[in-house]
């Protein structure tokens, strides 16, 4: 099977903590880099005409900021729909490599056949850790899946919902697959909160750097590399 990874970032935050992601990636897949200060707006002209009719929005909090978390929800969209693979690995840029995979590791604990996705839930009550995100292009609702996506964002749906974020918007929609199409999905979380990404299959292999983290350039809760 052929996998890719893809990641989003833009050029300040490159210099902030993204050169580590460029540095330490040693998986053997091609990596897909979509760059907010360089072709993203060309490549997606429909991102650009959200974060231009969106980014005077007030807001209290990030749970409510979602421009920010557009570029990425637009280019994963873009990925799902245009990259031709088996399954794309998304990953934030804020992120360090240790254990290298290979197209085994991702069929044993990623890869369902019969699942659309693979995600880390924290909870029914408690939307999901998106800092990683596994799409299953072979899967026959996963580009209808992209494309509900693109729906809700190019005519601000999502600000209908109770938060504003990716991670919320991922995962309404998904339920919503889920229970309209009976749409199975690989929870490869353990539903409890906190850094759930540290405690799955993922924490050997690499440490998701989320908030204050980035400064040490390594999570307390890693498991990767010890």
């Amino acid at each position: 099977m052929n996998f890719k990874v893809i990641t989003t970032y833009n050029n300040k935050l490159y210099k902030e903590y993204a050169y580590r992601f460029k540095e330490t990636y040693n998986w053997k897949f091609d990596l897909v880099v979509y760059n907010e200060d360089e072709d993203l707006f060309n490549k997606i002209p429909d991102c650009k005409s959200f974060v231009e009719r969106n980014k005077d929005r007030p807001y209290k909090n990030f749970l409510k900021d979602a421009v920010r978390f557009s570029y990425k929800v637009y280019s994963y969209i873009h990925a799902i729909l245009n990259e031709k693979c088996d399954g794309l690995l998304c990953i934030d840029a804020d992120s360090v490599f240790y254990k290298s995979i290979n197209n085994n590791w991702v069929e044993k604990y990623l890869h369902r056949e019969d699942c659309m996705m693979a995600y880390l839930g924290r909870g029914e009550n408690q939307y999901s850790e998106c800092g990683f995100l596994y799409f299953n292009l072979n899967h026959p609702r996963t580009k209808q899946y992209a494309r509900y996506m693109k729906y809700l964002y190019n005519n601000d749906l999502i600000y209908n919902l109770d938060q504003y974020h990716d991670s919320w918007v991922w995962d309404y929609a998904r339920k919503n697959m889920e229970k309209k199409f009976k749409v199975k999905n690989h929870n490869i979380g353990d539903n409890r909160l906190g850094h759930v990404q540290a405690r799955s299959v993922l924490g050997p292999i690499y440490d998701h750097l989320k908030g204050n983290r980035k400064v040490s350039g390594r999570s307390p809760e890693a498991r990767a590399n010890k």
